[in-house]
């Protein structure tokens, strides 16, 4: 039987989208589905404002720290072939890092317990190239001490993701983005989706570029900054189409067993609570035991939400090609609970602003 949405949701959602975006600007395109069926779906402004194309399911944004799903499965997937393990040290792979390296296992990267510092204020705001995944590893080794013993906290870490790219790399014995490919876009038949490579942007075809909107309201182009082109943690592109492919994917276990990795792999986000993190999702569980898991991803030019319901079958999204775009939290997604008939029971999704800083 097929599914529809309140048809008072899909009216408030219309109205929402019209009032805060404009057809001749940066935009957003947004869905709902449910037990695979799309209940509501709506795009609205330019993907590319040089070439006049629209945003739409095919439109490839840059994901930002959504990419860190995919990174972590990848790792998932070596760990299933028996090419490494979660306990795995930092410096059975590198020893750039010392001592701490040894401290460090794979578990606390991919958990944000690591400690790290960031390796973004080391790099000049100004500089007239990107960083690269091998920079934040030097850029790391020459940090002082973390912020705190390894497994001791919680504390949002692109750089530990960025590293966990480099390992897959060197476990795999290929590019990151070609592992990429060929263990989980190919046969999941996600066809447009890419990490971005400064020197062959036109790899990403329907490739939405990024803007942002200043104090006095004027748009202006802010695609790519110095620390947008790292790998593990965020430069990956993907469309809502191939993104729908990759969620089914999660909820059927085609790739991984996703609830028996959570189980192993997280570490709570604040403690005393049951708000965790592990393999690149934020998640809590509900009181009958099912997940709420969500993610938010920002980036230069870039703003995107996701929550997903894994035993109702419920996807929410939204990419937004506008950065530091404030409407997604909390505006758009309490209008799409205010009416939909399934709720979130967490306050976590909300927290996501703090917790990701």
């Amino acid at each position: 039987m097929k599914e529809t949405l309140p048809q008072n949701l899909a009216t408030a959602l219309d109205q929402e989208l019209e009032a805060v975006y404009a057809p001749s600007a940066p935009g957003i395109i947004v869905s709902v589905t449910r037990k695979g069926q799309v209940l509501y779906e709506k795009s609205i402004g330019w993907a590319n404002a040089l070439t006049g194309e629209r945003i739409g399911p095919q439109s490839n944004f840059r994901m930002a720290s959504l990419t860190k799903q995919f990174t972590a499965v990848g790792l998932a997937l070596l760990e299933q072939a028996g090419a490494l393990s979660f306990q795995s040290r930092f410096a059975d792979f590198f020893p750039q890092l010392g001592e701490l390296g040894q401290q460090i296992t794979l578990q606390h990267l991919l958990t944000h317990t690591s400690g790290l510092r960031d390796y973004e204020p080391e790099v000049a705001p100004t500089r007239p190239y990107q960083v690269t995944d091998a920079e934040v590893l030097e850029i790391t080794a020459r940090q002082p001490g973390p912020y705190f013993p390894p497994g001791s906290q919680f504390r949002y870490s692109n750089t530990g993701y960025v590293l966990l790219g480099l390992i897959i790399e060197k476990v795999a014995q290929k590019p990151f983005g070609d592992f990429l490919r060929e263990a989980i876009f190919q046969p999941l038949g996600m066809a447009g989706t890419r990490l971005y490579h400064p020197h062959r942007p036109s790899e990403i075809q329907h490739r939405a570029l990024g803007y942002a909107r200043e104090a006095s309201g004027r748009v202006i182009a802010a695609d790519q900054s110095p620390c947008s082109a790292t790998r593990g943690d965020g430069c990956l592109y993907t469309s809502l189409h191939d993104y729908r492919l990759w969620h089914q994917a999660l909820l059927q276990g085609n790739l991984v067993d996703l609830p028996s990795l959570l189980q192993r792999v997280h570490a709570p986000v604040q403690p005393g609570t049951d708000r965790c993190y592990g393999m690149g999702w934020f998640f809590t569980k509900r009181a009958t035991g099912d997940l709420e898991l969500c993610h938010t991803g920002n980036s230069s030019g870039f703003s995107h939400l996701v929550v997903s319901l894994p035993r109702e079958e419920v996807l929410i999204t939204a990419f937004s090609n506008l950065a530091d775009n404030p409407h997604l939290l909390p505006g758009l997604l309490q209008t799409v609970l205010y009416h939909a008939p399934f709720q979130l029971e967490s306050a976590l999704v909300w927290q996501l602003p703090a917790l990701t800083r």
